[in-house]
């Protein structure tokens, strides 16, 4: 990803809920293109009436972590391009909620090693990135990418990282528009239907991770390449298959996440729309 300008401000971090399988999901990125990327790069290039994002808007950010943007890259400056990601996506949301009728209320990101405390609980490397609604903060152990590509090999990339994190800043959006919400007492009032309304709305995070990469393509800020990177990271964090790898059997009736493939399209029905409205997960018949 190019950061060609844009700062970010010194503050405190914190972020929010869902996402512990990204963790297993990304050890297991498989290597070597997906062709799906150049489709959307053409239909991004042909599409002129898209939303674009705003400039890299000041965020909340370690102090040591502060200042521009530019030339940022996951392997110069982990922990500054996690908080350059982080800062475009809510600039970006702080311009396109509105349109929704909403403002947009930062989520602290909270960079941590080993283990911290959340407002759901213990954070560490093992549960992975996750947005914690009680106190709308994002956790992120920055271990957990380093031991991705270390120790599972893993291809990783820019835009992969910032798919991560686009992702979880997804949850943050629904907890703003009540979907969150609302979805957690469908899920109580409907024990039977836990699982497939958790996959409709990580399904939905990853579409806002799309409609948020929508805009950063239009910016010059992310290529073919890296949109391949993002697709390749989607598919593996999906339920099959992670459960084919750490079970060696996959049981849809058990999903949380949502498959492989329903994964990738969710985000590629972002990147190629950028409208927020296209990721109605609630209402498609089909996934």
């Amino acid at each position: 990803m190019r950061f060609p300008g844009g700062r970010v401000g010194a503050g405190v971090g914190g972020l929010g809920l869902v996402g512990g399988l990204i963790y297993l999901g990304l050890q297991m990125l498989a290597s070597g293109g997906n062709q799906t990327a150049g489709e959307i790069a053409r239909v991004l290039r042909d599409n002129q009436g898209a939303p674009t994002s705003g400039d890299d808007t000041p965020g909340t950010a370690p102090a040591q972590l502060a200042g521009s943007c530019r030339g940022v890259d996951s392997t110069n400056d982990p922990a500054k391009f996690i908080v350059c990601v982080e800062s475009n996506v809510q600039g970006f949301w702080r311009r396109q909620l509105p349109q929704s009728q909403r403002q947009y209320t930062p989520a602290k990101l909270v960079l941590f090693s080993e283990a911290t405390q959340s407002g759901c609980g213990m954070a560490s490397a093992e549960t992975g990135p996750f947005y914690c609604p009680p106190d709308e903060r994002v956790y992120l152990d920055l271990g957990f990418f380093r031991e991705l590509q270390q120790r599972f090999h893993a291809r990783g990339g820019d835009f992969a990282e910032a798919y991560v994190v686009a992702h979880e800043y997804g949850h943050h959006v629904q907890d703003l528009l009540g979907t969150e919400r609302r979805v957690r007492a469908m899920q109580q009032q409907r024990p039977d239907q836990r699982g497939p309304l958790s996959v409709r709305m990580e399904l939905q995070a990853d579409c806002y991770a799309g409609v948020w990469g929508h805009a950063a393509f239009n910016q010059g800020k992310v290529d073919e390449k890296e949109i391949a990177d993002a697709l390749d990271a989607a598919a593996a964090v999906g339920d099959d298959r992670i459960q084919k790898a750490m079970r060696g059997r996959v049981t849809p009736e058990t999903f949380t996440h949502g498959s492989a493939a329903e994964r990738q399209k969710w985000f590629t029905t972002g990147m190629r729309s950028g409208d927020p409205a296209a990721c109605d997960t609630f209402s498609a018949s089909e996934l």
